[in-house]
């Protein structure tokens, strides 16, 4: 087990600086040019392939790197660059994180370089998960997936809403609703593979920022998948399923996870790191600005007004960044989250790029309120933090029932 450490060692520094070189020279320059045209930039996610960012090998590397930091360090400069951007380029993360989280050895083999391709020919995945019934409370969930045990095929129906790439991923993972009465311990994850007859893509939302990333909705009509496709397999399901009839004829018992709530245990730190990777762009562009920008004869930063401001900034960002790194060492190092540590990470980090972002703005004034200077575009892609993956208000909920041991509402 690795020690905790808050120092990257040189080979963490230096696929930091590579990272970094991208984000600035390649990712930056592209920024206001995909927000405006709210359209997935290809090109940018070709240029990530060639270098090897875009792909299952780098983030493998990073994924196992032992001391937890290579997925945080790794979401922070990308999401410095540009979140809208960034996110088309790690979306498909999240789908492979679920492939991880709940598929056998040959499920991960077989699917998850299918959701990259290559760097001739980059593919996207989706994760779908929400609904429009059914976002937070996802016992509300009504996408069913019913076995044809003649065929040895499921049968999915229903729609799913809010998909990052839903609808032009090449692989979508889909989580749906196998036993009603169980409420969301009957809930499993599919594979839809490229080309499946009956899924289609719904509404493309107009988004008020990461709007570089496709988010839509995914619409099952009849989409049937063969038996492999059940992600642990159709022996494992059963096994749990049974163990969840039997706790509930026993009145409760050991708590058992669903499949969405599995990937996003497992995602919440490194969306804590995007989080850090925005915040820390937008006090940077405050700080250069209030460094430069005079007022009354004297750079505003002399002000104190100003400059305490920038101090709580720079404070907030490094005790996130504690935040976040902590929990992904844990989660690495299979240290469980007693204190519902995953979800602290996500809650502080969200809400202080939410408050950073909205500071930067402050400090750069009405300057700060148009679009030729990015805090602008920061303080709408910061908004998204603090509700996808688990809104700020259920990651409170998770801490609270975790610390209590109470069924808190």
């Amino acid at each position: 087990m690795a020690e905790f450490t808050m120092e990257l060692n040189d080979e963490q520094k230096e696929v930091r600086d590579w990272l970094h070189g991208f984000a600035a020279d390649v990712i930056r320059p592209a920024a206001a040019e995909w927000d405006e045209r709210e359209e997935t930039p290809w090109p940018v996610i070709q240029e990530a392939a060639k270098v090897g960012i875009y792909s299952l090998d780098f983030y493998a590397q990073q994924y196992f790197d032992p001391t937890g930091l290579g997925i945080p360090m790794a979401m922070e400069e990308l999401f410095w660059g540009d979140a809208g951007i960034a996110l088309s380029i790690v979306g498909t993360g999240l789908a492979a994180v679920g492939v991880l989280a709940n598929g056998t050895e040959e499920q991960i083999g077989t699917w998850i370089p299918q959701m990259y391709g290559d760097a001739n020919d980059v593919k996207v995945a989706a994760f779908c998960s929400s609904e429009p019934d059914a976002g937070s409370d996802v016992s509300s969930m009504r996408t069913r997936a019913v076995y044809d045990e003649a065929k040895d095929e499921w049968v999915l129906n229903g729609t799913k809403t809010w998909a990052t790439n839903g609808g032009i991923a090449n692989v979508h993972v889909v989580v749906a609703v196998v036993d009603s009465e169980l409420g969301s311990k009957g809930h499993t994850s599919f594979i839809v593979p490229p080309n499946t007859p009956g899924l289609s893509q719904g509404q493309k939302f107009k988004k008020h920022g990461i709007r570089a990333s496709h988010t839509a909705e995914v619409v099952l009509e009849n989409v049937r998948v063969p038996g492999s496709c059940l992600l642990g397999g159709k022996e494992k399901l059963d096994e749990r399923l049974a163990r969840a009839r039997e706790r509930a004829r026993a009145g409760g018992g050991e708590r058992v996870k669903n499949a969405a709530m599995a990937t996003f245990e497992a995602s919440r730190p490194a969306v804590g790191a995007m989080a850090v990777g925005t915040a820390r762009a937008a006090y940077e562009e405050a700080l250069e600005y209030a460094k430069t920008r005079e007022q009354f004869g004297r750079p505003i930063i002399d002000n104190q007004g100003v400059a305490f401001q920038l101090a709580d900034m720079r404070t907030s960002i490094d005790a996130a960044r504690l935040l976040v790194w902590r929990a992904s060492w844990m989660a690495v190092n299979g240290k469980p989250f007693t204190a519902a540590e995953g979800s602290m990470s996500k809650l502080f980090a969200s809400e202080t790029a939410k408050k950073v972002t909205a500071q930067a703005v402050q400090i750069l004034g009405g300057n700060g309120f148009t679009r030729e200077y990015p805090v602008e575009r920061m303080h709408r892609d910061a908004a998204i933090y603090t509700i996808f993956e688990g809104t700020s208000e259920i990651q409170r909920l998770v801490i609270a029932r975790t610390l209590s041991g109470m069924p808190i509402r």
